[in-house]
C-alpha cells in the first residue's frame, strides 16, 4: 500500500495530464481525471489531499467545480493550473472556491513539487488542528498555558543562537549581533540577499527577539498576487466589493495588529500598489477593499528582496519615499559561496532534521563529501543544500557513511570543476619529477572514482585500466572510500 499522499489531477488535456503524473509521480500517488465526472468517482472512493484542476475545462470552470468540492470535500486543498490568469477568475478562486493556489502555465516541475509539499502540510496540519480544537473545547483551561508556551519554543527556535546555524568564524556572525541589536527596537527594516539565503528566517529572528514576539508574525510574498488580489490579501475588503467578494475578509495587516508583517519579495510590487502601502505605512492605517472606514493598526513591518533597491529606484521602478520608508535599516544576507566555512555544520543540523523527519539514521559524512560540498558554488543556497542532503540521506545506506558518490551530477561536477583549477599548482611542490606525477596520477584516478561512484568497473574503462591493475593502483595511492568527516559534532 502506498504511503504517499494521494493528489488529483484534472485536465481535459490528455499532455497535460501525463506531463504532470510523469513529473509528480514519484512524489506522491498521482490519480488523473480528464473530466468532472471522473474526478468527483475518485473523491467518492479515493482519500485525496490535494486536487490540481485545470480551470478552462468543456464541461465545467475549474473554479465551478472547486466550489463543488469546496461544499463535499472541504479538507481537499484545491488549487487551479491555468495557462490564463485573469485576476477575476483568481479572486473568485480564492473567495468563491477557497483556492490554496493559483499556478500559471508553463509550470517549472521543482516550484510546483515544493508548492504541492506545502498544501500537503496545509493539509495534516488542518486535521492536527481539528482534533486540537476538540480538545481545546474539552480543556479551556489550558488553552492559554498551551498556547503561550507554543510561542515561548517558536521563541526560542529563533533565537540568533538556536535559529541561525553557523561556524565559530561565520560572516553571519555579525548579521547576528545586527538582528540581536534591532530586534527591540520598532523600525522597519529591509532584509536584502540571494533566494534560499533565509531572509525569512532573519526576519522571524527579529520578531521572536522583539518585544512584539508573543503577537502574531505574518508572511506574505508580495510577487504571487496582482494588485487587486495583493490588497485584499493585506488590506481586507468588504463583502460586495468586487466580483466574488462574498464575504468580509480580514486582511493581514489587521490579523496581525500588535504583531509583525513581512513583506517578501517587495521589489515585484507594481508602481500603483507601491503608492497604497506607502500611504498605509505612513498613517498607520488601512481601509478594506469597498469600505469607507479606516483601521488603526499597530504592526511593525519588515521587507525582503533579491533585487537591489537602490538600482530599482535610480530605473524609476521604485519609489523613493517608500525605499526609506521601509529601509530604516538594511540588512543583506551573503550567499553560501561566501560562507563556505558554514557549510560543514549547516549540512550536519540539515541532515540531523531529515534523519528525525525520514526516520532514517547514518554515521554523517565522509571528508570527500563535505570536501565537495564546500567546493560547490550552490546557486540556489541553502535551500537547494537542503535537498541535496535530504537526496543524499534517502538513497545512501541504512547506517552508513554519505560518502561523495551520492552527491547529484550538478553539484558533483560543480565542486570537481572548482577543484580541477588548482591541480597545475602540482608544478610547485617539492619532489622528483616521478613523485609529482604520481601525485597527479593519484589525483586522476580519485577524479575518476569519483565521478563514477566509485564503481571500479567503469573507471577502471575510463582510464584504460584492467580492474586488477586499477585496484593495485588504488592499494598504491591510498584511495579508499572517504573517511568520516569531523563535522557531526559541530
Amino acid at each position: 500500500m502506498s504511503t504517499l499522499s494521494t493528489i488529483l489531477i484534472v485536465d481535459d488535456e490528455v499532455r497535460s495530464l501525463e506531463s504532470l503524473k510523469r513529473n509528480l509521480s514519484g512524489d506522491f500517488d498521482v490519480k488523473t481525471a480528464a473530466n468532472v465526472k471522473e474526478a468527483q468517482a475518485i473523491l467518492e472512493s479515493e482519500w485525496v489531499k490535494i486536487i490540481l484542476c485545470d480551470q478552462r475545462m468543456p464541461d465545467m470552470l475549474g473554479v465551478e467545480f472547486l466550489i463543488t468540492v469546496r461544499e463535499r470535500w472541504p479538507d481537499v486543498i484545491r488549487i487551479i493550473i491555468s495557462g490564463y490568469s485573469e485576476a477575476e477568475d483568481i479572486i473568485s478562486g480564492v473567495n468563491d472556491a477557497g483556492i490554496y493556489q493559483y499556478i500559471t502555465k508553463p509550470w517549472h516541475p521543482d516550484s510546483l513539487k515544493l508548492m504541492l509539499r506545502n498544501a500537503e502540510r496545509i493539509y495534516d496540519l488542518q486535521r492536527q488542528n481539528e482534533l486540537m480544537a476538540v480538545e481545546l473545547k474539552m480543556a479551556t483551561r489550558d488553552a492559554e498555558k498551551t498556547v503561550r508556551s507554543r510561542k515561548e519554543r517558536l521563541r526560542d527556535h529563533y533565537s540568533c543562537d538556536s535559529g541561525i546555524i553557523r561556524a565559530d568564524d561565520s560572516p553571519m556572525n555579525n548579521i547576528c549581533d545586527t538582528l540581536h541589536q534591532l530586534a527591540t527596537y520598532d523600525i522597519s527594516v529591509v532584509i536584502t540577499g540571494e533566494s534560499g539565503t533565509g531572509k525569512e528566517l532573519a526576519a522571524r529572528t527579529l520578531h521572536y527577539s522583539s518585544l512584539r514576539w508573543n503577537k502574531p508574525f505574518v508572511a506574505e510574498n508580495c510577487g504571487a498576487f496582482p494588485d487587486e488580489l495583493l490588497e485584499s490579501e493585506l488590506f481586507g475588503h468588504k463583502k460586495g466589493a468586487f466580483t466574488g467578494a462574498t464575504e468580509n475578509h480580514i486582511g493581514l495587516f489587521e490579523r496581525a495588529d500588535g504583531g509583525t508583517v513581512f513583506l517578501d519579495e517587495i521589489g515585484e510590487v507594481s508602481e500603483s500598489f507601491q503608492v497604497k502601502l506607502l500611504r498605509v505605512l505612513q498613517e498607520g492605517e488601512i481601509r478594506p477593499v469597498g469600505s469607507t472606514q479606516k483601521r488603526k493598526v499597530d504592526i511593525r513591518v519588515l521587507a525582503a528582496t533579491n533585487k537591489d533597491l537602490e538600482a530599482e529606484i535610480r530605473a524609476g521602478r521604485f519609489r523613493e519615499d517608500l525605499y526609506f520608508r521601509l529601509a530604516a535599516v538594511t540588512i543583506d544576507i551573503p550567499p553560501l559561496k561566501e560562507r563556505t566555512m558554514d557549510i560543514p555544520v549547516l549540512a550536519a543540523f540539515i541532515l540531523d532534521e531529515a534523519q528525525k523527519h525520514f526516520g532514517k539514521n547514518v554515521k554523517g559524512f565522509t571528508h570527500e563529501a563535505i570536501d565537495r560540498m564546500m567546493a560547490y558554488h550552490w546557486p540556489g543556497n541553502v535551500r537547494e543544500m537542503q535537498n541535496e542532503i535530504q537526496h543524499m540521506l534517502v538513497m545512501g545506506p541504512e547506517g552508513e557513511l554519505l560518502g561523495a558518490e551520492l552527491l547529484s551530477p550538478r553539484v558533483l561536477g560543480g565542486s570537481l570543476a572548482k577543484q580541477d583549477v588548482g591541480m597545475m599548482s602540482l608544478i610547485n611542490l617539492k619532489g622528483t619529477l616521478k613523485e609529482r606525477v604520481e601525485q597527479l596520477e593519484a589525483q586522476i584516478i580519485h577524479k575518476i572514482l569519483i565521478r563514477n561512484r566509485w564503481n571500479k568497473s567503469r573507471a577502471a574503462r575510463e582510464l584504460g585500466l584492467s580492474r586488477v591493475g586499477l585496484r593495485g593502483k588504488m592499494e598504491r595511492y591510498g584511495l579508499m572510500k572517504g573517511e568520516p568527516a569531523d563535522t557531526q559534532d559541530a
